[in-house]
């Protein structure tokens, strides 16, 4: 759905991002086809986020609103009297592969429109099988928001009583932040901090109803050409556990942006895990490189605890005694002494104090 004239171009602006500059400044822009334009030009020009009217909106959006609240769950409705079957649904292209299954980009017959098939196989084989697709179901049914993923409809197996996968229509993205980073696309400050914005945006969603994603990073992070962006992959999202004494799952959230308190073996975690990895994706936009990238858990909760360390030294160090330049410190974190874990800067401090 393309804008028609500036002032339907600032409304949906404004509902999208509301009290916010940011998204007035990045996502509001005119272009030929109506899409804002934001130099991402390896995929086609699309119209702008415009969401589906009656979609509800976060009360407390990131970067300020009136109003307060938590995310409500929205109850899932099918719009359509005639639901599909998958033999009918024409398939286009496959886009994802995993254990979790193939996504397809499709032809609804109902509609015409494109969108995603998501099969998922197996889905009876065990307990934890079961658990998952049950979690992600309800994520991708019960929550609607900008920046986050959600189901279109549930296509309904030919025999109810007996089937063992489950396809589920999603909207379709063309892309995800992983394949943009390690492409030759170059990124500017204004890409980074629109991706960054999104993706607390759509956690803050998720955060204050609770839900713990548990397995941010860029492949799980859908694009489109006119930078929006969407959280996807709820099959580790879960309730978060307000009693300690309660063990959660430790295998979660992939190594490399794996936080600290769940590398050490932690049983109990929060909303903070999340933002440690968005905290490593931001890293990585920068560098276009993983910023740890270990070949074990235990080497990468070494090369976590010894940039954190490094980090507070420094932030402890009176401002007199920083002495040295940021090429001296980058210098010395790509060379021997970075290896045997001594900071040039702690070390200047200490003879200071």
């Amino acid at each position: 759905m393309a804008f028609h004239g500036a002032g339907r171009q600032q409304t949906v602006c404004g509902d999208l991002f509301p009290g916010s500059e940011l998204g007035h400044k990045y996502f509001c822009v005119s272009s030929s086809c109506g899409a804002p334009s934001t130099g991402l030009s390896a995929t086609p020009c699309l119209a702008g986020p415009t969401a589906p009217a009656g979609t509800p909106r976060h009360p407390t959006a990131l970067g300020g609103s009136a109003g307060g609240g938590a995310a409500v769950p929205q109850p899932y409705s099918n719009p359509a009297s005639e639901v599909p079957s998958p033999a009918e649904m024409e398939p286009d292209r496959p886009i994802g592969y995993g254990a979790f299954g193939v996504v397809w980009s499709v032809t609804d017959p109902r509609d015409g429109r494109k969108v995603a098939l998501k099969k998922m196989p197996n889905v009876f084989q065990n307990l934890v099988s079961c658990k998952r697709v049950f979690r992600e179901l309800r994520m991708l049914c019960f929550f609607k928001h900008d920046n986050v993923l959600s189901a279109l409809d549930i296509l309904q197996p030919p025999q109810i009583d007996c089937f063992e996968e489950i396809y589920v229509i999603t909207e379709l993205m063309q892309s995800d932040l992983h394949k943009v980073i390690v492409s030759p696309q170059p990124l500017t400050t204004d890409h980074i901090k629109v991706f960054l914005y999104q993706i607390l945006r759509g956690l803050k969603y998720l955060h204050s109803a609770g839900i713990l994603h548990r397995d941010i990073k860029p492949g799980n992070l859908l694009v489109n050409s006119n930078c929006l962006l969407k959280i996807c992959d709820f099959g580790l999202a879960r309730v978060e556990e307000p009693d300690p004494s309660r063990h959660m799952t430790q295998e979660v959230v992939t190594q490399y942006y794996r936080a600290p308190e769940v590398l050490m073996g932690c049983r109990h975690y929060g909303s903070a895990i999340d933002v440690w990895s968005v905290g490593c994706i931001f890293a990585e936009l920068l560098g276009r490189r993983i910023l740890f990238q270990a070949q074990s858990p235990i080497q990468q909760s070494q090369n976590e605890l010894f940039l954190i360390s490094f980090l507070l030294r420094v932030m402890l160090l009176k401002l007199s005694s920083l002495t040295r330049t940021a090429t001296d410190l980058i210098a010395w974190t790509e060379g021997p002494a970075a290896k045997e874990g001594e900071s040039p800067v702690a070390k200047e401090g200490g003879s200071r104090r």
